[in-house]
């Protein structure tokens, strides 16, 4: 690209109903690391190829086109969907996008697309509480074991980073195949792309489903869903995963029933070393919520109930001296 057509370029970025979270100061630093990158230049010249192909009902600006061509048009090409319809939800570190679904999923009339934001935009602060204790994983949910790959990750290069943005969205998927296996209330997952998850969608073709931070609950109707909530919970920790980031604004409310969303900070009870601090915090969240819904809880008792239920050990206070 020459200079006129990387500014036209950057001034769609800018254009789009993105919010950017980075200060303008930070953003502008990253403006210029990336017109000094030529992958992000080949992501519109390759929407240009794409848009041959795979054409969508939804309006987009031309660089959020670019960006759901590029991470969609392999779903679409196995069928997976046959046309996006609009956005449901706009969100720091990815989209969710109504679409129709293709052959793959018969039986269906709606799926729902979780894109994530270009590279360059997202901002996972403090990534690495939820990375600890974590093997990294490739596209297909498997165990990276390349040493290349492995020290790309480490080093953290341009092609490391990229490794690192799939292993963090395998581990959504992985876990929401697990935990939508095992009973919980979690969307079903269908496939996973190179920056998209594609799974079931909760709402109608009128809205999606709204969060219960959106709602308000009769005092009968918000005890038995935080009991709902409780459930998931003790599921998760059956099956090794702590949420990580889990409250209201994280479990849909639909037709009387929760849906609980957004994985990737899943942790592991028994590796990482911050685990039951992530986990007391989900479970103060949600109580923090059906409090104001009239729901009475001990969030700290609860929490160390439920922990110690499934045999995971407290972590031991530190002494006052080293408070």
């Amino acid at each position: 690209m020459n200079r006129n057509q990387w500014v036209e370029f950057f001034e769609d970025l800018e254009d789009s109903d993105v919010e950017h979270p980075l200060s303008s100061q930070k953003h502008l630093q990253r403006k210029r690391e990336s017109k000094k990158n030529e992958t992000d230049a080949r992501l519109f010249v390759r929407a240009q190829e794409l848009s041959r192909e795979f054409q969508f009902t939804y309006k987009a600006a031309r660089f959020e086109e670019a960006w759901l061509l590029d991470s969609l048009f392999d779903i679409a090409e196995h069928q997976w969907i046959s046309d996006v319809l609009r956005k449901v939800k706009g969100g720091k570190e990815a989209s969710v996008y109504l679409c129709k679904p293709g052959a793959a999923i018969p039986n269906t009339d709606y799926v729902a697309a979780k894109v994530y934001r270009p590279r360059m935009l997202r901002n996972l602060r403090n990534d690495g509480l939820y990375r600890q204790g974590r093997t990294d994983l490739d596209t297909e949910g498997r165990q990276v074991i390349d040493d290349g790959m492995l020290h790309a990750m480490q080093k953290k290069t341009e092609y490391g980073r990229e490794l690192l943005h799939q292993s963090w969205m395998a581990y959504e998927f992985t876990s929401m195949q697990d935990l939508h296996a095992a009973g919980a209330d979690v969307p079903e997952p269908y496939t996973l792309s190179n920056n998209a998850i594609l799974m079931e969608y909760i709402g109608d073709l009128d809205g999606s489903a709204p969060t219960l931070s959106e709602v308000g609950l009769d005092r009968t109707e918000a005890g038995a869903l935080f009991e709902r909530v409780l459930r998931n919970l003790d599921v998760m920790l059956t099956h090794e995963r702590i949420h990580g980031d889990l409250s209201a604004y994280n479990i849909l409310y639909w037709d009387g029933d929760i849906t609980l969303i957004d994985f990737p900070q899943v942790v592991s009870p028994r590796i990482n070393r911050h685990a039951f601090r992530i986990f007391e915090r989900d479970v103060k969240r949600v109580c923090d919520y059906f409090s104001q819904q009239g729901v009475r809880s001990d969030p700290k008792s609860l929490a160390q109930e439920l922990w110690t239920s499934h045999g995971y050990n407290l972590p031991r206070e530190k002494p006052e001296e080293e408070e």
